[in-house]
């Protein structure tokens, strides 16, 4: 096999490799980096593929996995602030960004893609997988998510079915001791979510501290990777808003996207250059009775991946 023939073939699996390698890692740059990892692993084994055994799809698979599970030895897991500390009860707590800790990051997703199973890159469920041994997680995406036989999962990770079996069963065990409940959501169709994530870039606009709260449920959470805080309840989220309107000032401009399979938004505010500067990328998870989520992350880089200008007239 030459390397345009192995482009070729292994083009089309970019992608999903990709979708796969986040699974695992819960960072969308350290995902890359492992596709790319992937990529050069196969074709540096390009001679001993044979099609007969299995297809590239999967092979590439298994190559995937294997790099992940190399890269993922001896780190913790990635998390988000409500995973780390506790509730945080002053709306006027100091914001400090903690570099130290390894943060989950959004993905950028395609409503449309047809690789991406139903609810299987939620921002909630990403994070509970964080919980879970390398290996366990593994197992997991590849049966529960890529649906592959225990078999097939044996076979890639060098076990036995037997263990297969039974690390799916401490994994499974472990989400639902986390209870995703954040997964369970009563749902609206794309109309209804798309009506309120509108109201919401008008209300935050038009630095309307009352429109946005009304928007959102009694519980609803915010949080603010890197900045280790937190906030639970409609009251707290409208005394932060009106912090953060007071310390960067009312001018801000939205522009909606995808992450997750969740709607999401870049925020930018408007500097003394009279210029809107990306601020923060913000993923939403909402339910009939309104916003029940919101992680902002304070990550520049992020609009980038997602397409997203960094500033705007």
């Amino acid at each position: 096999m030459d390397r345009d023939d192995f482009d070729r073939m292994t083009e089309p699996h970019r992608h999903e490799l990709l979708v796969h390698c986040y699974r695992m890692v819960g960072s969308i740059h350290d995902a890359e980096d492992l596709v790319q990892e992937t990529l050069l692993r196969a074709w540096r084994a390009a001679d001993t593929y044979d099609e007969q055994r299995a297809s590239m799809r999967t092979w590439l698979y298994r190559i995937a996995t294997n790099a992940c599970l190399t890269a993922l030895k001896g780190k913790g897991r990635r998390a988000l602030p409500s995973g780390l500390v506790s509730v945080t009860e002053d709306a006027q707590a100091p914001i400090e960004l903690s570099t130290d800790v390894a943060w989950l990051q959004p993905f950028p997703t395609d409503p449309a893609a047809a690789m991406v199973a139903q609810g299987s890159l939620r921002l909630a469920l990403i994070a509970a997988m964080q919980y879970l041994p390398a290996r366990q997680r593994a197992v997991l995406v590849l049966r529960d998510v890529l649906d592959w036989p225990v078999a097939d999962i044996a076979e890639a990770l060098e076990t036995t079915s037997a263990s297969v079996n039974s690390a799916l069963q401490r994994a499974r065990a472990k989400l639902a001791e986390i209870d995703i409940t954040e997964d369970d959501v009563d749902e609206p169709d794309d109309r209804e979510i798309k009506s309120v994530i509108d109201d919401y870039i008008r209300a935050f606009e038009a630095a309307d501290v009352s429109g946005l709260t009304r928007l959102l449920t009694d519980r609803v959470v915010l949080e603010m990777p890197p900045a280790p805080l937190w906030y639970v309840g409609r009251d707290a989220y409208g005394e932060f808003m009106a912090r953060v309107y007071a310390m960067r000032g009312p001018a801000w401009r939205l522009l909606p996207t995808v992450a997750n399979d969740q709607p999401a938004i870049g925020a930018y505010v408007r500097g003394g250059d009279g210029r809107f500067h990306a601020h923060s990328l913000q993923v939403f998870t909402v339910a009939k009775a309104g916003i029940t989520h919101n992680v902002v992350f304070f990550d520049q880089e992020l609009f980038e991946y997602f397409g997203l200008p960094l500033d705007l007239e």
